[in-house]
């Protein structure tokens, strides 16, 4: 799952994601695996010109799921680290180190410097959301509940998920949200009529089973992450056909009504 938000006038806000990071420049970028970033943070500079100024960049999420193992082979000793969250962070870090710009890293909250343990020892996020005040720069920890979600939730979850199946993603950051302008957009995806099937397979499962068969960090997820997904498969059962919900592959968009709802424009 990996999306973009771009803009110098308007807060974002972001929740739910465990071991996935945020990468916060001047725009807001969600990425949940290694090879995403080098093309994702590029994407991101694309977006802000060519600004000579060194950029403040806050990395948030990504607790640490890993653990240590020692793996022996050929008399040696070895250490090996599992997980999702630090080869992640590292890779940002890397990138980020060689490039020609510069950066001021102002927030680290990630792996230990954003993990607690609840009462059974499991590694938990102690920040899962957050909101960014862009006048000033401030990152404030912040949860939401589902009445503060986008608009047409439902299909955005379903265009993230299959966005690594779809031929015409490409590898790109998915950009969601234009807050100059004020309008949402979720880009086209396809996806194969057999998804149906699946996800009534899936539905058959029960939510213990859902935990462990869909996420990366079960016993991290916030309580309405089996019913998301359960809505999602909902959807893919009843919507067999990707066309209906993206004639002629168009985006779906939206604007911000006077009264603060979201309103489709196409």
């Amino acid at each position: 799952m990996h999306w973009c938000c771009n803009s110098q006038q308007q807060d974002w806000n972001v929740s739910e994601k465990e071991v996935s990071i945020y990468l916060i420049l001047t725009s807001v970028s969600h990425m949940d695996f290694p090879e995403i970033v080098e093309g994702g943070i590029k994407q991101m500079l694309e977006l802000l010109g060519d600004d000579n100024a060194p950029f403040d960049v806050h990395l948030i999420g990504g607790f640490a799921d890993a653990s240590t193992k020692v793996v022996r082979s050929s008399g040696k000793k070895h250490i090996k680290q599992e997980g999702y969250s630090y080869p992640l962070c590292c890779k940002i870090v890397e990138v980020l180190h060689k490039s020609q710009l510069q950066f001021h890293l102002r927030s680290f909250c990630v792996l230990e410097n954003n993990t607690k343990s609840d009462s059974f020892g499991n590694a938990l996020p102690i920040i899962g959301g957050f909101v960014v005040e862009t006048s000033s720069g401030v990152v404030i920890p912040a949860t939401f509940d589902m009445d503060s979600r986008c608009p047409d939730e439902v299909v955005r979850r379903i265009r993230v998920s299959v966005s690594s199946y779809d031929p015409t993603w490409q590898g790109r950051l998915l950009e969601t949200y234009d807050t100059q302008d004020d309008v949402f957009q979720i880009a086209p995806a396809c996806w194969m009529p057999d998804w149906a099937d699946i996800a009534s397979s899936l539905n058959q499962l029960s939510d213990s089973e859902v935990l462990l068969r869909c996420s990366t960090s079960p016993a991290a997820e916030p309580p309405h992450f089996v019913e998301n997904e359960r809505r999602i498969w909902k959807y893919l059962i009843d919507n067999p056909d990707w066309e209906e919900t993206f004639p002629k592959h168009k985006p779906r968009v939206f604007h911000r009504a006077s009264d603060g709802s979201w309103s489709r424009y196409s």
